[in-house]
């Protein structure tokens, strides 16, 4: 049972300084970070990371909350996560740990209002849609991964179900599928090219 931090910073002229000594000092033995970052958890390598090295019975901690979820449904999907594979989470600053009964209310209260928030994004986004259609847009998630996602993936899908890593990485159960499939064809092609060089 380790306690691992994760810090971040959304530019590259602020510091993490402050995070780390107090990450530090609430005794985390590692610690994860993102610099620079301020976007979903597929562009945020640190995090990532630390997602895949965690293990039931882990405590991950943060400085603040919005350290970890760039919003409350963000930080919900998140803590739902580890919750489903027995990894606690504390926020220094807001004084939370899940692995407390005091924690594990909060992260019902949480989760109660990222239902309310999720109702009225649902509402917004069919009504937008409906616009999208009248206009011929295309709205949804990504079509394709890049390399340094697909590589991700690889690394995520040692830990997590494709369905899981699917939504780690914010893409279509599908997508992902078909982005692992067609690495592992180019990855095929490579290295006959490299025998028939060889040869």
């Amino acid at each position: 049972m380790s306690k691992l931090g994760y810090a971040r910073v959304s530019t590259e002229e602020q510091s993490l300084d402050l995070q780390l000594v107090a990450l530090k000092k609430a005794g985390c033995r590692r610690i994860f970070t993102d610099h620079g970052i301020s976007g979903t958890r597929h562009e945020r390598p640190g995090l990532l990371e630390l997602m895949a090295v965690a293990k039931s019975g882990d405590t991950i901690v943060v400085w603040r909350l919005d350290r970890l979820g760039r919003s409350l449904q963000h930080l919900i999907q998140i803590l739902a996560d580890l919750r489903e594979r027995g990894i606690h989470f504390a926020s220094l600053n807001e004084a939370i740990d899940t692995g407390t009964p005091t924690g594990t209310f909060v992260f019902h209260m949480l989760a109660a209002l990222a239902e309310f928030e999720r109702s009225l994004i649902s509402e917004r986004t069919k009504a937008g849609m409906a616009v999208a259609k009248i206009h011929g847009s295309r709205l949804g998630r990504p079509r394709i991964l890049d390399a340094k996602q697909v590589k991700i993936a690889r690394e995520l899908e040692k830990t997590y179900t494709a369905k899981e890593t699917a939504r780690l990485l914010s893409v279509d159960k599908r997508t992902l599928e078909r982005a692992l499939q067609n690495d592992s064809e180019n990855a095929r092609i490579d290295a006959k090219s490299r025998v028939n060089a060889g040869s």
